[in-house]
């Protein structure tokens, strides 16, 4: 499928249908994240898949109450990295190097700048940057989950620090910064579904300077 017209396909799913999701057009979903281009090469987050309905249930509340959390077959959590740190970004870099078989003159610039960099940044500064970059893998994935033919969600409106304490993420040096709901689509549930897809006017969208 053509990719704007399956942007143009998509909408914000209100309401699910509960049905499953096949777990290869799940794999192209997360495999379109984990290919996602990030500062420095980075790749400062992770993502929670999360499958179970108790689960799903319990973060209910935390989110708002929007139903798709329980209604979608996974929901996904973007945790960025609450710190840059030296040890985060060695293991970047060590990764990075063990997997080329050499070490590279670029390579060691680019993590003595990272280094220093985000060093001289607050925590609070660390982390915005890292959700920047999770998101960025974010609208990929919504991407990838249009061309399969799968509905997406991505929500904001959910209590991060309750739900970095119920998934134990500070103790993985993670904060929740945006969920993404996959499912299908309730056809006579969800109220947004009959709705006209409206962005502003292209003129508006775009600055040209030539």
């Amino acid at each position: 499928m053509d990719l704007i017209k399956a942007l143009e396909w998509r909408y914000a799913t209100k309401r699910m249908n509960g049905e499953v999701v096949p777990q290869k057009k799940v794999d192209v979903i997360l495999g379109a994240a984990h290919l996602a281009p990030s500062g420095i090469g980075l790749q400062p987050y992770e993502i929670i898949v999360i499958t179970d309905q108790n689960l799903k249930a319990q973060i209910l509340p935390i989110a708002m109450n929007q139903m798709q959390v329980i209604e979608s077959s996974h929901l996904l959590v973007f945790a960025a990295w609450d710190e840059y740190s030296n040890e985060r970004i060695d293991k970047v870099f060590d990764y990075l190097n063990d997997a080329r078989g050499f070490v590279h003159q670029t390579s060691d610039r680019q993590r003595n700048f990272a280094k220093k960099y985000f060093g001289e940044k607050s925590l609070e500064e660390n982390f915005h940057h890292a959700a920047k970059q999770a998101n960025i893998a974010l609208g990929l994935a919504v991407a990838a989950a249009a061309l399969e033919r799968v509905d997406s969600s991505p929500m904001e409106g959910f209590d991060a620090q309750a739900l970095d304490i119920f998934l134990g993420l500070p103790a993985k040096g993670l904060r929740s910064s945006m969920l993404l709901a996959l499912g299908y689509r309730h056809q006579k549930n969800d109220w947004c579904l009959e709705l006209k897809k409206v962005r502003k006017p292209f003129a508006d969208f775009i600055t040209e300077l030539k």
